[in-house]
Protein backbone atom coordinates (compact mmCIF):
# COMPACT_ATOMS: atom_id res chain seq x y z
CA UNK A 1 0.00 0.00 0.00
CA UNK A 2 1.58 3.73 -1.15
CA UNK A 3 0.87 6.45 1.25
CA UNK A 4 1.59 10.19 0.12
CA UNK A 5 4.52 10.91 2.72
CA UNK A 6 4.36 13.96 5.22
CA UNK A 7 5.85 17.39 3.32
CA UNK A 8 8.73 17.23 6.47
CA UNK A 9 9.82 13.57 4.28
CA UNK A 10 9.92 14.74 0.60
CA UNK A 11 13.24 15.10 -0.91
CA UNK A 12 14.12 18.40 -1.98
CA UNK A 13 15.25 16.51 -4.96
CA UNK A 14 11.79 14.89 -7.21
CA UNK A 15 12.65 15.86 -10.62
CA UNK A 16 15.48 16.01 -12.71
CA UNK A 17 17.17 18.09 -15.49
CA UNK A 18 15.40 16.15 -17.98
CA UNK A 19 11.90 17.21 -17.01
CA UNK A 20 11.01 13.48 -15.97
CA UNK A 21 8.52 13.91 -12.81
CA UNK A 22 10.08 11.75 -9.95
CA UNK A 23 7.64 11.20 -7.31
CA UNK A 24 8.33 10.32 -3.53
CA UNK A 25 6.21 8.19 -1.59
CA UNK A 26 6.02 6.12 1.68
CA UNK A 27 5.45 2.45 0.76
CA UNK A 28 4.24 -0.66 3.37
CA UNK A 29 6.26 -3.68 3.06
CA UNK A 30 7.01 -6.58 5.92
CA UNK A 31 5.97 -4.29 8.40
CA UNK A 32 7.91 -1.34 7.71
CA UNK A 33 7.53 1.72 5.63
CA UNK A 34 9.69 2.85 2.89
CA UNK A 35 10.41 5.91 1.17
CA UNK A 36 10.29 5.43 -2.31
CA UNK A 37 11.43 7.66 -5.07
CA UNK A 38 9.45 6.43 -8.21
CA UNK A 39 9.26 7.09 -12.18
CA UNK A 40 9.28 5.89 -15.28
CA UNK A 41 5.88 4.63 -17.56
CA UNK A 42 3.45 2.67 -14.74
CA UNK A 43 3.20 -0.19 -16.71
CA UNK A 44 6.95 -0.50 -17.81
CA UNK A 45 8.97 -3.59 -16.48
CA UNK A 46 9.91 -3.02 -13.20
CA UNK A 47 13.67 -2.27 -12.03
CA UNK A 48 14.14 -1.78 -8.15
CA UNK A 49 17.57 0.21 -7.13
CA UNK A 50 19.29 -0.68 -4.00
CA UNK A 51 21.61 1.37 -2.74
CA UNK A 52 24.55 0.22 0.19
CA UNK A 53 26.12 1.61 2.98
CA UNK A 54 26.34 4.98 3.43
CA UNK A 55 24.49 6.02 0.79
CA UNK A 56 20.19 6.31 -0.25
CA UNK A 57 18.17 7.00 -2.57
CA UNK A 58 20.00 9.48 -4.29
CA UNK A 59 22.92 7.31 -5.19
CA UNK A 60 21.11 6.33 -8.43
CA UNK A 61 20.02 9.52 -9.20
CA UNK A 62 22.72 8.95 -12.73
CA UNK A 63 20.99 5.42 -13.44
CA UNK A 64 17.48 6.49 -12.87
CA UNK A 65 16.66 8.82 -16.41
CA UNK A 66 18.44 6.16 -18.73
CA UNK A 67 16.37 3.17 -17.27
CA UNK A 68 13.28 5.52 -17.87
CA UNK A 69 14.53 5.92 -21.17
CA UNK A 70 14.35 2.54 -21.63
CA UNK A 71 10.87 1.99 -20.48
CA UNK A 72 11.06 0.88 -17.31
CA UNK A 73 8.96 1.86 -14.25
CA UNK A 74 12.04 2.30 -11.47
CA UNK A 75 11.55 2.05 -7.74
CA UNK A 76 14.47 3.68 -5.48
CA UNK A 77 13.93 3.19 -2.20
CA UNK A 78 15.47 4.26 1.01
CA UNK A 79 16.07 0.71 2.60
CA UNK A 80 15.27 0.04 6.15
CA UNK A 81 17.29 2.27 8.41
CA UNK A 82 18.39 4.89 6.01
CA UNK A 83 17.15 8.71 5.59
CA UNK A 84 13.62 8.78 5.41
CA UNK A 85 12.45 4.88 5.48
CA UNK A 86 11.37 2.73 9.52
CA UNK A 87 14.54 2.73 11.54
CA UNK A 88 13.55 -0.62 13.67
CA UNK A 89 15.22 -0.16 16.88
CA UNK A 90 16.56 -4.41 17.14
CA UNK A 91 19.77 -5.01 15.56
CA UNK A 92 17.97 -8.50 14.50
CA UNK A 93 15.93 -5.94 11.96
CA UNK A 94 18.33 -6.00 10.08
CA UNK A 95 19.45 -9.50 8.87
CA UNK A 96 19.63 -10.30 5.43
CA UNK A 97 16.34 -12.09 4.96
CA UNK A 98 14.17 -9.79 6.00
CA UNK A 99 15.23 -6.76 3.83
CA UNK A 100 14.96 -9.76 0.55
CA UNK A 101 11.85 -9.50 1.99
CA UNK A 102 11.05 -5.84 2.38
CA UNK A 103 12.09 -6.07 -2.13
CA UNK A 104 9.13 -9.11 -2.05
CA UNK A 105 7.03 -6.62 -0.87
CA UNK A 106 8.13 -3.51 -3.01
CA UNK A 107 7.36 -5.79 -6.06
CA UNK A 108 3.90 -6.84 -4.23
CA UNK A 109 2.70 -3.37 -3.52
CA UNK A 110 3.04 -2.13 -7.72
CA UNK A 111 1.14 -5.19 -8.65
CA UNK A 112 3.74 -7.23 -9.93
CA UNK A 113 5.16 -10.80 -9.97
CA UNK A 114 8.92 -10.19 -10.65
CA UNK A 115 11.00 -7.13 -11.25
CA UNK A 116 15.03 -6.46 -12.26
CA UNK A 117 17.29 -5.63 -9.46
CA UNK A 118 20.08 -2.94 -9.57
CA UNK A 119 22.33 -2.87 -6.85
CA UNK A 120 25.85 -1.81 -4.97
CA UNK A 121 27.26 -2.75 -2.07
CA UNK A 122 24.85 -3.57 1.09
CA UNK A 123 22.32 -3.12 -1.23
CA UNK A 124 24.25 -6.18 -3.78
CA UNK A 125 23.95 -8.45 -0.33
CA UNK A 126 20.43 -8.06 -0.58
CA UNK A 127 19.67 -8.19 -3.76
CA UNK A 128 22.43 -11.84 -3.95
CA UNK A 129 19.83 -12.85 -0.67
CA UNK A 130 16.93 -12.21 -2.75
CA UNK A 131 17.64 -13.48 -5.81
CA UNK A 132 19.14 -16.74 -3.93
CA UNK A 133 16.04 -17.07 -1.91
CA UNK A 134 13.00 -15.77 -4.00
CA UNK A 135 14.36 -16.12 -7.47
CA UNK A 136 11.02 -16.50 -8.88
CA UNK A 137 10.60 -12.74 -8.13
CA UNK A 138 14.06 -11.78 -9.72
CA UNK A 139 13.74 -11.22 -13.56
CA UNK A 140 17.61 -10.27 -14.11
CA UNK A 141 20.28 -9.30 -11.57
CA UNK A 142 23.26 -6.30 -11.56
CA UNK A 143 25.32 -6.09 -9.02
CA UNK A 144 28.24 -3.52 -8.63
CA UNK A 145 31.02 -4.38 -6.02
CA UNK A 146 29.49 -6.57 -3.53
CA UNK A 147 30.41 -10.18 -3.46
CA UNK A 148 27.75 -13.38 -3.04
CA UNK A 149 27.52 -13.97 0.34
CA UNK A 150 28.98 -16.89 0.70
CA UNK A 151 32.31 -15.97 -0.98
CA UNK A 152 32.66 -12.39 1.51
CA UNK A 153 32.16 -14.75 4.40
CA UNK A 154 34.99 -17.10 3.22
CA UNK A 155 37.34 -14.45 2.15
CA UNK A 156 36.77 -12.96 5.53
CA UNK A 157 37.47 -15.83 7.13
CA UNK A 158 40.18 -17.62 5.44
CA UNK A 159 41.73 -14.61 3.07
CA UNK A 160 44.08 -12.89 5.00
CA UNK A 161 43.81 -9.93 2.35
CA UNK A 162 40.42 -9.17 2.55
CA UNK A 163 40.47 -10.14 6.37
CA UNK A 164 42.68 -6.63 6.65
CA UNK A 165 40.43 -4.79 3.91
CA UNK A 166 37.73 -5.48 5.93
CA UNK A 167 38.98 -4.36 9.52
CA UNK A 168 36.20 -1.79 10.24
CA UNK A 169 33.59 -4.43 9.65
CA UNK A 170 34.80 -5.82 12.79
CA UNK A 171 35.35 -2.32 14.26
CA UNK A 172 31.44 -0.93 13.58
CA UNK A 173 30.39 -3.78 16.33
CA UNK A 174 31.67 -2.27 19.51
CA UNK A 175 28.40 -0.49 20.45
CA UNK A 176 27.78 3.06 20.64
CA UNK A 177 31.61 4.20 19.76
CA UNK A 178 31.55 3.90 16.46
CA UNK A 179 28.64 6.26 16.20
CA UNK A 180 30.21 8.86 18.11
CA UNK A 181 33.86 8.78 16.27
CA UNK A 182 31.66 9.04 12.47
CA UNK A 183 29.43 11.78 13.43
CA UNK A 184 32.41 14.07 14.28
CA UNK A 185 32.84 17.20 12.16
CA UNK A 186 30.06 16.83 10.26
CA UNK A 187 31.09 13.00 9.60
CA UNK A 188 34.34 14.70 8.40
CA UNK A 189 35.32 10.25 8.20
CA UNK A 190 32.75 8.99 6.78
CA UNK A 191 33.00 11.98 3.72
CA UNK A 192 36.41 10.66 3.18
CA UNK A 193 35.08 7.20 3.17
CA UNK A 194 33.04 7.39 0.09
CA UNK A 195 34.82 10.39 -1.42
CA UNK A 196 34.57 8.85 -5.13
CA UNK A 197 37.31 10.21 -8.34
CA UNK A 198 36.88 9.81 -11.88
CA UNK A 199 35.40 11.81 -14.95
CA UNK A 200 32.57 13.49 -12.68
CA UNK A 201 34.85 14.68 -9.98
CA UNK A 202 34.72 14.13 -6.20
CA UNK A 203 31.71 14.51 -4.35
CA UNK A 204 29.97 18.42 -4.33
CA UNK A 205 29.54 20.26 -1.79
CA UNK A 206 25.35 20.14 -2.59
CA UNK A 207 25.91 16.34 -2.32
CA UNK A 208 27.77 15.91 0.83
CA UNK A 209 24.90 18.79 2.48
CA UNK A 210 22.26 16.25 1.04
CA UNK A 211 24.16 12.66 2.01
CA UNK A 212 24.73 14.80 5.85
CA UNK A 213 20.94 15.43 6.18
CA UNK A 214 20.29 11.90 5.15
CA UNK A 215 22.86 10.78 8.05
CA UNK A 216 21.64 13.13 10.37
CA UNK A 217 17.74 11.79 10.52
CA UNK A 218 16.56 10.66 13.86
CA UNK A 219 18.14 7.05 14.90
CA UNK A 220 19.80 6.92 10.77
CA UNK A 221 23.02 6.52 12.15
CA UNK A 222 22.92 3.98 14.09
CA UNK A 223 20.64 2.23 12.49
CA UNK A 224 22.42 1.82 8.96
CA UNK A 225 25.87 0.79 11.01
CA UNK A 226 23.10 -2.03 12.69
CA UNK A 227 23.37 -3.58 9.04
CA UNK A 228 26.96 -4.64 9.99
CA UNK A 229 25.92 -5.31 13.12
CA UNK A 230 23.01 -7.85 11.93
CA UNK A 231 25.49 -9.69 9.66
CA UNK A 232 27.73 -11.34 12.03
CA UNK A 233 24.24 -12.83 13.25
CA UNK A 234 23.16 -13.86 9.62
CA UNK A 235 25.36 -16.98 8.49
CA UNK A 236 25.69 -17.10 4.92
CA UNK A 237 25.88 -20.74 5.23
CA UNK A 238 21.98 -21.26 5.39
CA UNK A 239 21.14 -19.91 1.72
CA UNK A 240 19.63 -22.91 0.88
CA UNK A 241 21.41 -23.12 -2.42
CA UNK A 242 24.24 -20.81 -3.03
CA UNK A 243 23.63 -21.16 -6.74
CA UNK A 244 21.92 -17.93 -8.55
CA UNK A 245 19.64 -19.15 -11.30
CA UNK A 246 18.90 -16.07 -12.50
CA UNK A 247 20.77 -14.01 -15.75
CA UNK A 248 23.30 -12.12 -13.70
CA UNK A 249 24.94 -9.12 -14.76
CA UNK A 250 28.27 -8.49 -12.06
CA UNK A 251 30.17 -5.10 -12.69
CA UNK A 252 33.37 -4.47 -11.03
CA UNK A 253 35.64 -1.17 -10.10
CA UNK A 254 38.85 -2.61 -10.37
CA UNK A 255 40.39 -0.06 -7.82
CA UNK A 256 38.32 -1.11 -4.82
CA UNK A 257 40.02 -0.84 -1.86
CA UNK A 258 37.17 -2.27 0.55
CA UNK A 259 37.13 -5.67 -1.73
CA UNK A 260 39.75 -7.97 -3.30
CA UNK A 261 39.65 -8.35 -6.39
CA UNK A 262 39.18 -11.83 -6.40
CA UNK A 263 36.03 -12.29 -4.97
CA UNK A 264 34.24 -10.71 -8.39
CA UNK A 265 35.14 -13.86 -10.00
CA UNK A 266 34.68 -16.32 -7.45
CA UNK A 267 31.10 -14.94 -6.83
CA UNK A 268 30.14 -15.07 -10.52
CA UNK A 269 31.15 -18.82 -10.34
CA UNK A 270 27.94 -19.38 -8.19
CA UNK A 271 25.44 -18.01 -10.93
CA UNK A 272 24.09 -20.22 -13.48
CA UNK A 273 23.80 -17.76 -16.49
CA UNK A 274 26.26 -14.90 -15.31
CA UNK A 275 29.04 -12.26 -16.77
CA UNK A 276 31.59 -10.44 -15.13
CA UNK A 277 32.44 -7.06 -16.46
CA UNK A 278 35.97 -5.28 -14.73
CA UNK A 279 35.82 -1.18 -14.64
CA UNK A 280 39.46 0.21 -15.14
CA UNK A 281 40.53 2.25 -12.87
CA UNK A 282 37.37 2.60 -11.15
CA UNK A 283 36.72 2.27 -7.87
CA UNK A 284 34.24 1.07 -5.46
CA UNK A 285 32.12 4.09 -6.22
CA UNK A 286 31.98 2.59 -9.63
CA UNK A 287 28.48 4.06 -10.46
CA UNK A 288 29.74 7.39 -9.62
CA UNK A 289 32.54 7.38 -11.47
CA UNK A 290 31.24 6.39 -14.29
CA UNK A 291 28.19 6.46 -14.75
CA UNK A 292 27.63 6.66 -18.68
CA UNK A 293 29.55 3.44 -18.89
CA UNK A 294 27.66 1.42 -16.23
CA UNK A 295 24.54 2.72 -17.49
CA UNK A 296 25.83 1.17 -20.75
CA UNK A 297 26.01 -1.95 -19.62
CA UNK A 298 22.88 -2.52 -17.68
CA UNK A 299 20.61 -1.16 -20.60
CA UNK A 300 22.10 -3.26 -22.59
CA UNK A 301 21.86 -6.61 -20.31
CA UNK A 302 18.33 -5.83 -19.59
CA UNK A 303 17.42 -5.62 -23.46
CA UNK A 304 19.21 -8.97 -24.04
CA UNK A 305 15.85 -11.28 -24.32
CA UNK A 306 15.93 -13.93 -21.72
Amino acid sequence: MAQEPRAERIPKMTEDTAGSRWTSTIMETNGVKLHVVQAGPEGGPLAILLHGFPEFWYGWKEQIEPLIRLGYRVLVPDQRGYNLSDKPDRISQYNAEKMALDIVGLIDAVGRQAAAIIAHDWGGHVAWWTANQHPERVRKLVVLNCAHPRVMLRNVLLNLRQTLKSWYVFALQIPWLPELILKRKSYSILRKFISWQGPSGPMSEADEKLYIEAWSQKRAFTSMINWYRAAFRTIPLTLRQPRIQVPTLLIWGEQDRFLDRKLAQQSIDYCRDGRLVYVKGASHWVHHEDPDGVCSLIKAFLSEKE
